[in-house]
């Protein structure tokens, strides 16, 4: 071989590698650092949709899970030596049962609010499916794996679960009700549980009635301390609500009230639904969400403080006993300094997985896609469209992240190889309105398409912004997102000249869900084939 040739192969292996390397090192996002690096951080810690945040510490170490609706794998699991830096690791739920309902695409149905707990040197996680009643999965490593969900109280419409294992060995469950399913809401339940903490004793006693002053309470999350029995619950609504707390010498009650967070004059609104946390230096901090629309329920960390055996959270200016959320405040005290870390956003699909950031919008089949190991690519099979499907609501088969700040670009670079007409491959932002940009075989040629659908949970139709057609299988796109989630779409042949193509989005949250972004596959009539698209990697960046 040509030595000038070789040197150049040797080049180009080199910069393949590298840049394979520096994407693969995705411990920290370019787009959203809550850690400042001087001792302190900001609000939210994490700017993407983990909806109804749980945390619990297990000695030095802090695991956070979350609610995932539809989308598999689902309860994520995230874990944090400080409160402030956050690094995803895995998922409880591999697949969502029962797997016959969520072989489909369930939109805002699964799980709802998790709690998380540590006891005898397990990891318990409660939740709730407001369908089909609140389940239990354990793990001895939160990393996974985690046990077959078994069924612990089965009914319609009960949510939000949260245990107690009282000093006598006595085990208690609290929970809510979904007025959606059970025509009954703005109430809070504690009910006994057998020692393993897998199934019920006894009757439900009704503790606490929220609807004179404290509508829709919902999300309780049960604690001890000094005596007291607390439940920490939201109260309100999600957008507009508060942090309520209840507290009894009693556990069945009588439980006296108090708002000990709102929004008061800050930006954050419906402050509420989360976790109080202790650090071993004798700190305590409260992690919850605020709904921020198309961005998700982004998840920010609160100081607390006890006055009188009621908690504070946040900053009192005025004494009341009820905080108002901070933007940036001092670090926990946990002992040390630790490195930054981010949940994931990038993936060079190198590896024999995906990152962890991926999910479908249903239990995922084999043939939907697969890693190709070394060979440095994500393959997706064009999947036949569900039967009378109008659009992407209906389609199960959609590898989707979460937006990762207010403000990304999001490129990636596919190889498409269609084998029939009509197959179609492409990147998507999707919600109750979604666009997408794609490449689709008509007629023997290669369409550059932008299509748009306004509506889509009720039954809006997709409508072509654009349409030109493209030279060639290899194919960059590119998604600026602006403040305001305005999403813009853009192509290029060679990933250096990108050309914008139809209108802006302005994205919309899913159901329940932030919008996210991602990749379809997807193909009409069955054959005993199908085309596919190797996704060679994804790159999220400031740059635009």
């Amino acid at each position: 071989m040509n030595l000038k040739i070789t040197k150049s192969l040797l080049l180009l292996l080199a910069t393949v590698l590298y840049t394979s390397v520096l994407y693969a090192q995705n411990d920290v996002s370019k787009v959203w650092v809550a850690d400042n690096g001087d001792g302190t951080y900001k609000n939210p810690i994490i700017h993407a949709d983990y909806s109804d945040p749980d945390v619990v510490r297990a000695g030095d170490d802090y695991y956070m899970t979350a609610s995932s609706f539809n989308c598999v794998p689902g309860l994520p699991i995230l874990h944090s030596k400080d409160l402030v830096n956050w690094q995803l690791i895995g998922y409880a739920l591999e697949k969502q049962p029962p797997f016959d309902v969520f072989n489909t695409p369930q939109h805002g149905n699964g799980v709802w609010a998790p709690c998380i707990r540590y006891h005898n040197n397990e990891f318990y996680i409660y939740y709730p499916d407001p369908d089909f009643g609140i389940y239990l999965t354990k793990a001895t490593n939160p990393a996974g794996p985690w046990s077959e969900p078994i069924l612990v109280k089965g009914g319609k419409g009960l949510i939000d679960p949260s245990p107690l294992w009282d000093d006598d060995g006595k085990v208690y469950l609290t929970f809510a009700f979904a007025g959606s399913r059970a025509r009954v809401k703005s109430v809070l339940m504690v009910q006994e549980l057998n020692s393993e903490g897998t199934a019920p004793i006894g009757n439900e006693v009704m503790v606490f009635d929220g609807h004179t002053a404290h509508p829709t309470v919902e999300g309780p999350k049960f604690y001890k301390r000094n005596g007291f029995y607390y439940i920490f619950a939201p109260a309100g609504g999600v957008s507009t609500g508060w942090q309520l707390v209840l507290r009894s010498k009693n556990i069945y009650g009588p439980y006296e009230e108090k708002i000990v967070m709102d929004q008061g004059s800050t930006a954050i609104n419906g402050p509420h639904q989360g976790a109080w946390i202790d650090t071993k230096s004798g700190e305590d901090w409260f992690i919850h969400f605020q709904d921020k629309e198309a961005y998700g329920r982004i998840v920010h960390l609160q100081p607390m403080k006890w006055v009188h055996d009621w908690p504070v959270i946040g900053i009192d200016e005025d004494g009341d006993g009820v905080g108002e959320p901070v933007l940036t405040y001092k670090k926990p005290n946990v002992g040390a300094t630790y490195p930054v870390v981010t949940p994931p956003e990038n993936d060079e699909f190198n590896g024999a997985t995906l990152n962890k950031q991926w999910q479908w919008h249903a239990n995922p089949h084999i043939s939907y896609g697969f890693p190709s190991g070394n060979l440095g690519y994500f393959r997706l099979n064009c999947i036949v469209r569900p039967e009378n499907s109008k659009g992407f609501w209906e389609v199960p088969n959609l590898l989707l992240q979460k937006f990762p700040a207010e403000e990304f670009t999001a490129t990636t670079k596919l190889s498409f190889t269609p084998r029939t007409e009509n197959e179609e491959t492409g990147f998507v932002v999707m919600g109750e309105d979604y666009q997408y940009i794609s490449l689709k075989k008509m007629e023997d040629k290669m369409l550059l398409r932008v299509v748009r659908c306004k509506n889509a949970r009720t039954g809006g139709v997709e409508e072509e912004l654009y349409s030109e057609t493209f030279e060639g299988t290899d194919i960059y796109f590119k998604v600026k997102v602006e403040k305001g989630a305005l999403c813009s779409f853009s192509f290029s042949s060679n990933g250096k000249k990108f050309k914008e193509a139809g209108e802006k989005l302005e994205a919309k949250p899913g159901r329940w869900i932030g919008a996210k972004i991602g990749y379809f596959a997807l193909r009409e009539g069955i054959t005993n084939d199908s085309g596919t698209v190797d996704i060679d990697w994804i790159r999220i960046d400031k740059k635009w």
